[in-house]
């Protein structure tokens, strides 16, 4: 797909949906990694009596926070999630799924605004909410196992809870099972995203439930993997560098602020 992308729509197509792609970005990660902290706070306080700050990781309460904050920021970038799967589909030489044909980002939103208002702005959300619900609750909650892991254990090798090497390898080892558990989700948002609509309404596909029965009645439950090298080849490197350079903000604004 790489090699047919680059070969009839050069570095352009490759590129596609990246304005609306950073936006979502900004959105959603902007909400889930700074709020995941003090939600996830809240919760230790609720069950424990005290901050997670000290404590040994709790599993669910990890996942909890993390599901919690990753439905906020999918909801906030929705309208750019959709715009930027689109763009991303429009093709001249393989087109897939329904062609929009947005000329930027800016006549996405106001094309789809024109034709549904907030609701088609909103269109597939619940899919996405679902999508980035389950990728953040394993994805904080298993960095923050694994770091935990790695500094009790290989501490004695210089592997501390604040070393940059923990990081990489607590990163490096989540990557794998957000792919693993955001896969399915990943597959029925963009099929939700992309659908032709109809009178306001989807024209395949009521709702991300009716999806994935879909999906997997007409494809296989393995269907729900289709592209998953691509996926982890994506998501892999933005774990590590998301979780590196995360880390390492937070120690500059401890030291300074």
């Amino acid at each position: 797909a790489f090699w047919a992308i680059g070969k009839n729509e050069g570095l352009r197509g490759l590129q596609k949906g990246l304005g609306p792609g950073y936006m979502y970005q900004i959105m959603l990660n902007g909400t889930r990694l700074g709020f995941y902290e003090p939600v996830k706070n809240a919760l230790y306080t609720g069950a424990t009596g005290s901050t997670s700050r000290g404590q040994a990781p709790i599993m669910a309460l990890n996942v909890a926070a993390g599901g919690l904050c990753g439905v906020a920021g999918a909801a906030l970038g929705s309208p750019f999630f959709l715009v930027k799967t689109r763009m991303q589909s429009a093709s001249k030489f393989a087109a897939v799924g329904h062609q929009h044909n947005y000329t930027s980002s800016i006549d996405g939103l106001r094309r789809i605004w024109q034709a549904g208002g907030i609701r088609g702005l909103y269109r597939g959300m619940d899919a996405a909410m679902m999508r980035a619900g389950a990728g953040s609750a394993v994805q904080l909650a298993t960095y923050d196992h694994f770091k935990s892991y790695i500094s009790r254990t290989l501490a004695h090798r210089g592997l501390t809870d604040n070393s940059v090497y923990t990081h990489f390898l607590a990163s490096m080892g989540t990557g794998f099972f957000v792919c693993l558990a955001m896969n399915p989700f990943d597959v029925v948002s963009t099929r939700m995203y992309n659908q032709k609509t109809v009178n306001g309404q989807g024209a395949l596909y009521r709702n991300p439930f009716q999806c994935f029965y879909k999906t997997v009645a007409s494809e296989g439950v393995l269907s729900l993997y289709k592209g998953f090298l691509a996926h982890y080849l994506r998501l892999g490197p933005h774990t590590i560098l998301m979780f590196v350079f995360v880390e390492q903000i937070k120690a500059l604004g401890a030291q300074y602020f």
